[in-house]
């Protein structure tokens, strides 16, 4: 049988699925944001309580998890592995609607947890053996549309089964199409052969015998990963504690229902992200034929491009609204929208840049470690820090101090992430030239 020189029908339906598997796990994940006022009430718990609840147990296991199951990926069929993750986590989001007090919720959290930790790492290597590096930032803008896709389907959604049927129900029915994810790519997924884009003769695409301490010492010798993964940190941070604590905002400071913050969070800066991430992407594949580094550029220009929307957004006081339909807008959303569209430029060329650095046969690995850092940080950190900073600005601030918590959040991180997406565009562009930098030792 003839190789295939241009990526087939089969890639391109397998990265669909793995876009649903990823919608999925997004929404399973970040259903917490829109659930987090009643969940509060319920138990009475403080800001912070939430945050852990929401953030940092979650990212805990997430990351104690992701390194040892993205070692594993490398050497399996990736395919079956993140089918049967999806199935766990989906299964431990219905559990979450069975909780009857804050302990058992965050029992069911770390369950949800323990499934995710396989999911993003074995499909972010698949996707990179389905299409040529040519293609892959306009596949990895494909992919990274799960997030947006999860905040529109999943807090819309979220939100007006909360608003009419309670928060549990919320968890209860969100976990029925990640199971019909699992079934579908298990049974209807392609698994791809590894390497095969790649520069024949440069690489080893066999599964991985070096030692765990060895991979993570080739990766810390690239100042490229060091620095991309620093700049991400910072958006991983600011990106996980927006999409926790964004919602409440609206309902505290902008006297919105659940409801309309779904509609807000879900239908408004669910849309203008997803075109933000399918942009970067295709903007990227674009400017890299004319240099390189616009792979890294990209992300900068995005992040220096938010800062003005995101603190427009959070700093903008109720006032006039506009109609529709039954609810209520406020104003600022319009610059959350502007701040949606440009916030996710990082991701998509961020994993194509980390697709060139890490060899097929370590990439499963490479990205989880990747991941690590961005979870445990981003996820763990940043809905807790949040949470804190508002229960600590909350005798000068009352009801509005999460506005000045997000507000700094945003502003402080997106420029530190523009200037480290900078000051990585040299040694990429230097460690790009040889093929696979990083890859056999």
């Amino acid at each position: 049988m003839t190789t295939p020189t241009q990526p087939t029908w089969r890639s391109h339906y397998t990265l669909l699925v793995l876009l649903f598997v990823y919608t999925m796990s997004f929404i399973d994940r970040q259903i917490m944001g829109i659930l987090i006022q009643p969940i509060k009430t319920e138990f009475a718990v403080s800001d912070t309580a939430m945050g852990v609840l929401s953030g940092l147990t979650f990212a805990l296991f997430y990351s104690a998890l992701a390194i040892p199951f993205g070692r594993y990926a490398d050497r399996s069929n990736r395919r079956n592995f993140v089918a049967y993750c999806c199935a766990a986590w989906s299964v431990m989001t219905a559990l979450c609607g069975m909780a009857v007090g804050y302990w058992t919720l965050a029992l069911a959290r770390v369950g949800v947890a323990v499934g995710e930790a396989g999911g993003g790492a074995p499909s972010i290597s698949m996707i990179a053996d389905h299409y040529p590096p040519a293609q892959r930032g306009r596949a990895m803008g494909i992919y990274m549309l799960g997030p947006q896709l999860g905040i529109l389907f999943g807090l819309t959604m979220g939100g007006w089964i909360a608003q009419h049927y309670g928060w549990r129900s919320a968890f209860l029915w969100m976990s029925l199409p990640g199971l019909l994810a699992a079934v579908m790519l298990r049974y209807s997924g392609t698994e791809p052969a590894r390497g095969h884009w790649d520069v024949k003769g440069s690489i080893n695409t066999q599964a991985p015998t070096e030692s765990l301490r060895v991979l993570v010492t080739d990766l810390m010798r690239s100042q490229a990963f060091k620095r991309i993964t620093l700049a991400s940190l910072l958006m991983g941070f600011s990106g996980y504690g927006i999409g926790i604590w964004t919602s409440a905002f609206l309902v505290r400071s902008h006297g919105m229902t659940l409801q309309g913050a779904g509609m807000v969070m879900g239908l408004m800066g669910g849309l203008a992200a997803a075109f933000g991430a399918v942009a970067s992407g295709w903007l990227s594949d674009r400017l890299v034929k004319r240099d390189a580094r616009w792979r890294l550029g990209v992300p900068a220009l995005g992040c220096l491009l938010s800062i003005p929307s995101g603190l427009a957004f959070y700093a903008m006081p109720m006032g006039e609204q506009w109609q529709l339909g039954p609810m209520l807008i406020p104003h600022a959303v319009g610059f959350y929208v502007c701040f949606g569209f440009t916030a996710v430029w990082w991701a998509a060329p961020v994993y194509a840049t980390l697709s060139e650095l890490v060899a097929p046969h370590r990439r499963s690995s490479g990205v989880a470690i990747f991941n690590l850092g961005v979870t445990m940080f981003g996820g763990g950190l940043g809905p807790l820090a949040i949470g804190m900073l508002s229960d600590a600005l909350t005798q000068n601030y009352g009801n509005e101090a999460l506005r000045y918590a997000l507000g700094a959040t945003t502003g402080i991180c997106f420029l530190l992430g523009a200037l480290c997406f900078i000051w990585a565009l040299k040694p990429y562009a230097a460690e790009r030239q040889v093929p696979h930098a990083l890859p056999t030792a």
